[in-house]
């Protein structure tokens, strides 16, 4: 009989096992089937498969990444690394006029998007702040506020006020920058400057050392004491301050690196693109990252760098095999366009309302173990 118990309890065990891994995990394994359903259907070689997704992950891993320190300060998803990505385009547009081209030429756009990205970060800090327990939706409707500045700037300032020399870059009436800035002269110079192939697969090895050492930083900074500070203000604010630590500067610092890390990771995806959309590059950068990064398995509260990697490859390859798919079975490729935008917004969708419900389940439950405790108390 008790051998039949054991026998059931593991049973019991094993199922919930397997039923929080398949809870926890639904996002990545849907995206799994979506692409071992579409690879088939599209009819791309493997080596072709193999060589975008290494291009995309050297594109966009480091964006990525920048996401990963407000979540261990217990802001959320940082909607707001997109005022880093309009810092780094700034750093671009001027290094484009100074004709600074090639890997001097990006190094000095990082430089330049330092000081504008720390400066935006401090106010998109100090405004969250004002808004705890609403950093997501703030930090969304804060990049939309910073990208009217940012197109006041680049639009009407650029020439009258800020000096520009080409007229290469500037609209015909004499100021404000064009809709497309080229960065040929850059394109790829970072990507290409150690670049191994294996079989046909480029593999940028320079841009893959810069997002290991940032994986590392990520790693090391854990270890520090802000970031032991950071993390505790994640867990619980009010504990964090009962041992003393400055929650509010704790959590500005925290916007202020990611936004930093923002506007190097912009520089280094349109280094890669070889060219500026002036006015919209940045503007769906934010919402394709962190769809990125709850694909790899993130929640709003939880991530790792691991769920960055898994979330570049498995992302971006239903964005190479889907509209292909699409175009097999429908005869046209915009029913995959319009597939892969519609699962990049769903996937946000669903998992914010996961972490909803998760938080209500376990507010509920402490509740009843709080009612609980104070019966048997009466008692």
């Amino acid at each position: 009989m008790s051998e039949i118990k054991n026998n059931n309890t593991a049973e019991k065990d094993f199922g919930k096992k397997v039923g929080d891994f398949l809870r926890n995990n639904s996002v990545p394994i849907m995206f799994v089937i979506i692409c071992a359903i579409c690879i088939p259907i599209s009819g791309f070689s493997p080596s072709y498969l193999l060589n975008e997704i290494m291009t995309r992950m050297g594109r966009n891993t480091f964006l990525i990444l920048c996401l990963l320190i407000p979540i261990m300060a217990g802001m959320g998803l940082n909607f707001g690394m997109t005022l880093g990505a309009m810092a780094g385009e700034i750093g671009l547009i001027l290094v484009a006029d100074w004709q600074i081209w090639g890997i001097p030429g990006v190094v000095l756009a990082m430089i330049i998007s330092i000081p504008i990205s720390v400066l935006l970060g401090l106010l998109c800090g100090k405004i969250l702040n004002m808004a705890k327990g609403r950093e997501m939706v703030t930090s969304y409707i804060i990049s939309y506020f910073i990208n009217g500045l940012y197109q006041l700037v680049v639009l009407y300032m650029m020439g009258p006020i800020i000096p520009i020399k080409h007229s290469a870059i500037k609209l015909p009436r004499g100021y404000g920058i064009r809709n497309t800035v080229s960065l040929l002269n850059m394109r790829q110079c970072i990507d290409n400057l150690i670049a191994v192939n294996i079989k046909g697969v480029k593999i940028p090895v320079l841009t893959l050392i810069l997002i290991a050492l940032l994986c590392f930083f990520i790693i090391w900074f854990r270890k520090t004491k802000l970031g032991q500070d950071m993390r505790a203000v994640g867990q619980d604010m009010q504990v964090a301050r009962d041992a003393g630590i400055n929650v509010e500067r704790t959590r500005i610092i925290s916007i202020v690196m990611s936004t930093v890390l923002a506007g190097f990771g912009m520089i280094l995806y349109l280094q890669n693109m070889g060219n500026l959309s002036t006015y919209s590059s940045h503007s769906q950068i934010g919402m394709f990252c962190i769809a990125a990064l709850l694909v790899g398995g993130a929640s709003v509260d939880k991530a790792s760098i691991g769920n960055v990697f898994l979330g570049v490859t498995l992302f971006h390859l239903m964005f190479i095999v889907a509209p292909a798919a699409g175009a097999k079975i429908t005869g046209d490729s915009m029913i995959g366009e319009y597939f892969r935008v519609f699962v990049s917004y769903g996937v946000i969708t669903v998992a914010l309302t996961m972490y909803e419900a998760k938080k209500r389940k376990m507010k509920s439950m402490l509740g009843a173990q709080l009612a609980l405790e104070q019966k048997e108390e009466t008692k």
